[in-house]
C-alpha cells in the first residue's frame, strides 16, 4: 500500500496495528456468521483509528454496514477490475456531528447537488478526520464549515454513537466502489435550542443545500418501517432552503422524501441515508436510556 497522509482504519492484531485493505469488508472482519452488525471497541493513536474486538464483558461500540454493502458482495471479477489507485487508498475515517438541542431536536443537512459524492442526500454535518485531530476536533471543525455553527470543545458533552461502514457508490449496480470509510457519529449535546442555533447558522452553499431540525416525531418515522403508518405527522416537513450565496429561505418537503429508501436498482433519490437512519436509531434508545 502507498505511503498516505490520511488518517486510515487499523485492525489490531497480536498486538500490532495493521492497514485496513480497501476493499476488506470491516465489519466482516468482525463478523463470525456473516452479520451486518457487530460491536467493537476503538481508539485514534498517532493518526491510526484502530479497532479491536470488543472486551467481553465491557460492551463496546456498535459497527455495522448495510445488508448490499458493496465491499461484502464484491466479485473476485469486480475486485480485479478496481484501478490500482483505489485498491491502495485503504479504508478512510470520517466523522459526522448528530448535534441534539435542548429542545431534543438533531441538525440534518441536505449536500448540495453539485457535491461528487452522495449529492442530495440528507445527513448530519460530517467529514474527513483529518491528521493530528481528535475525533472532537473534526466534529467541530466539520460543523462549523458546513452550517457556521461554532461550539466550544466544553460545550458539547460528546460521546460516539456508533460507526458505520460506507461505501460509495452505494450498490455495485451503479458502479464499482470508489470510496471506502469508517463513519464515526459523535453525539454533541448543546445547552441551546434549536431556535437559539438557527439564529446562528449560516450553511455553507458549496457543501449543504437545506438544513432542518429534526424532532424525535420526525426521527422516529425516518428510521421505521418506511411501509407503516404515519398518520400524527405533518404530511410537509419544514426546512431551511440555501440560496447560492448562503442566504436562508423558509420552505417545506413532502414527507415521503424523508421516508424514502435507497433504491435497489437506477439512479438515486433524494433520502436519508442510511448510515444517517443508523445513527438517528442509535440517538433515540440514547434518548430513552436517559
Amino acid at each position: 500500500m502507498e505511503r498516505v497522509r490520511r488518517v486510515l482504519v487499523h485492525f489490531c492484531k497480536d498486538g500490532a496495528a495493521q492497514p485496513a485493505h480497501f476493499v476488506q469488508s470491516i465489519t466482516g472482519h468482525f463478523s463470525e456468521g456473516g452479520e451486518d452488525e457487530v460491536e467493537v471497541g476503538c481508539s485514534l493513536e498517532r493518526n491510526r483509528f484502530i479497532l479491536h474486538r470488543a472486551d467481553a464483558g465491557r460492551g463496546g461500540v456498535t459497527l455495522k454496514r448495510h445488508a448490499f454493502c458493496p465491499i461484502k458482495h464484491l466479485s473476485v471479477t469486480e475486485n480485479a477490475a478496481l484501478p490500482l489507485d483505489v485498491q491502495q487508498r485503504g479504508v478512510d475515517v470520517g466523522v459526522a456531528t448528530i448535534l441534539q438541542t435542548a429542545n431534543q431536536r438533531v441538525l440534518l443537512t441536505r449536500r448540495a447537488k453539485e457535491l461528487r459524492i452522495f449529492p442530495n442526500i440528507w445527513v448530519p454535518p460530517g467529514g474527513h478526520l483529518e491528521l493530528d485531530e481528535t475525533l472532537l476536533d473534526a466534529g467541530l471543525r466539520e460543523l462549523q464549515e458546513e452550517t457556521g455553527l461554532k461550539l466550544e470543545p466544553e460545550e458539547g458533552s460528546p460521546n460516539i454513537l456508533g460507526l458505520w461502514e460506507s461505501v460509495f457508490p452505494a450498490l455495485l449496480s451503479r458502479g464499482l466502489p470508489q470510496r471506502h470509510h469508517i463513519v464515526v457519529y459523535l453525539l454533541l449535546r448543546s445547552p441551546l435550542s434549536h431556535l437559539e442555533l438557527q439564529a446562528s447558522l449560516s450553511p455553507s452553499p458549496a457543501e449543504v443545500s437545506a438544513c432542518l431540525w429534526a424532532d424525535r416525531q420526525l426521527v422516529s418515522a425516518v428510521v421505521s418501517d418506511p411501509d407503516g403508518e404515519n398518520h400524527d405527522l405533518q404530511r410537509s416537513v419544514s426546512v431551511s432552503q440555501v440560496s447560492a450565496d448562503g442566504a436562508l429561505s423558509d420552505s417545506s418537503l413532502p414527507l415521503e422524501v424523508f421516508l424514502s429508501r435507497a433504491p435497489v436498482s437506477g439512479p438515486d433519490v433524494e433520502r436519508v441515508s442510511s448510515g444517517t437512519m443508523f445513527a438517528l436509531n442509535l440517538w433515540l434508545r440514547s434518548l430513552d436510556d436517559l
